[in-house]
């Protein structure tokens, strides 16, 4: 219920209690002109309200409230003090007080009231008539009783709708939350919570950064879709897309997209651990996903996949334009920049199994991962001829001391990661070989 109809209501029972009692001649025969002002006073309130203060803040409901605390309070006095009506007066108050803004309204209000009552003492005197008639007291706890129950029932029906609305809310919550998990599945992670949490903004716009490109496609594919059926070839893509989105996001690598075979990821935005980091991190990424590939080549050749897969990268580091490119009402996600033709050049001079980086890229990463020399290639866009190294491993794995060790042949596969190998497995593996070691020896 508004405040204006609340109020219309208390003023209403105040003036059915004032009536009744001049009626019955327990009160001043002038306060019968109180009647029709308590009748009219709510309506000049209100259009006076609205007129001076066109929001209702709860600070002005407040305010409003104390001036009815005050008048009753005024009312009480000239009632002289008659404690059936001046209690109902003082209830109606009170519950309205406490509604609008708790104990600290009500404590307002009875404040007013006491102002009220030192206010209007000097001018009616200080006249006591605490006795009331029956019909009084009956008419008084009749119009108090109604305001209290009106009131409640409308605080009730408030509570449930907040009710109401709060699971409404929840609801929607869990629908936008859902939704959200999947557009998703539409963005690289990095990309989503940006947006999400406000740290970026959907619209046109992009920065310059210095980023680490990364290009992979799968060497043998062609021959592969000629073969296979559309369904079992998507079957596999999709587990080839899996398996190396898994491995990028690892190490923090951005998808920006899926194209054929071909894998385009990102390090350095939207969040960078600086360019040394990102691309030693990007390189790394490029090792393992070269590694898991003789994983997924033995799971292929398990499910009837005679066609050699191998994977074909290229990496190359240097400044992009990074951000959101098309129209407003569809944008994408997406990097531009000599670098990255650089990226998906070296992709396709790649030996299949051969990652290729830029000569910024090899500087970066030249203290902890072992590169070879291949000369300069042409590459358009480019004034000069760029150099080129081949990545061979992580310095820590090259040696007698690396942590894995692999071999592949027909009829034989291996891949072992010394470091990864928990103590329970320890054992059974070592007796794996040793059966595969003896039957090789005595066929």
């Amino acid at each position: 219920m508004p405040d204006y109809h609340a109020r219309v209501l208390g003023y209403m029972a105040g003036a059915a209690i004032l009536g009744t009692g001049v009626f019955l001649d327990h009160f001043h025969d002038y306060l019968i002109w109180f009647v029709p002002l308590a009748l009219i006073w709510p309506h000049v309130l209100y259009f006076l309200s609205r007129a001076i203060f066109p929001k209702r803040t709860p600070q002005i409901r407040e305010r409003i409230l104390l001036l009815d605390g005050f008048l009753i309070g005024s009312l009480t006095v000239y009632i002289e003090f008659s404690v059936m009506p001046s209690m109902m007066l003082l209830l109606m108050i009170s519950f309205s007080g406490i509604i609008v803004g708790g104990l600290r309204a009500w404590a307002l209000n009875v404040a007013a009231l006491a102002v009220g009552v030192l206010s209007s003492l000097p001018v009616a005197g200080a006249s006591f008539e605490p006795w009331a008639p029956p019909t009084l007291t009956v008419v008084s706890g009749v119009v108090t009783t109604l305001y209290v129950c009106v009131m409640a029932f409308y605080t009730y029906l408030q509570a449930r709708a907040l009710v109401a609305a709060k699971s409404q809310i929840q609801y929607q919550r869990e629908q936008s939350i859902a939704l959200s998990h999947k557009l998703a599945k539409y963005l690289s992670p990095q990309v989503w919570q940006s947006i999400f949490t406000g740290e970026r903004d959907v619209r046109l716009e992009t920065q310059r950064k210095k980023l680490a490109v990364f290009f992979s496609d799968i060497q043998g594919f062609t021959e592969l879709s000629e073969e296979m059926e559309p369904e079992g070839l998507t079957e596999l893509l999709n587990t080839y897309f899996t398996e190396m989105s898994q491995i990028a996001l690892k190490y923090g690598g951005t998808i920006d997209k899926f194209v054929g075979d071909s894998i385009m990821i990102f390090f350095g935005d939207p969040t960078s651990q600086g360019a040394k980091k990102d691309t030693q991190a990007c390189v790394s990424m490029a090792i393992e996903m070269r590694k898991h590939m003789t994983v997924l080549r033995q799971k292929w050749k398990s499910q009837g996949i005679r066609t050699p897969l191998e994977i074909r990268m290229g990496i190359s580091t240097g400044f992009c334009t990074v951000g959101n490119f098309g129209a407003d009402n569809r944008m994408d996600y997406t990097i531009i920049g000599k670098e990255v033709n650089l990226a998906s050049r070296l992709e396709e001079l790649a030996d299949p199994g051969e990652i290729l980086v830029s000569y910024e890229t090899f500087s970066l990463i030249k203290d902890s991962i072992l590169c070879r020399d291949k000369g300069e290639i042409t590459v358009k866009g480019f004034a000069r001829p760029v150099p080129i190294y081949q990545v061979i491993d992580l310095r820590q794995d090259v040696g007698d001391q690396r942590s894995f060790l692999e071999h592949e042949g027909d009829g034989f596969a291996m891949y072992l990661d010394s470091e990864k190998v928990s103590e329970g497995e320890r054992e059974h593996i070592i007796q794996a070989l040793d059966r595969a070691a003896r039957r090789l020896r005595d066929e």
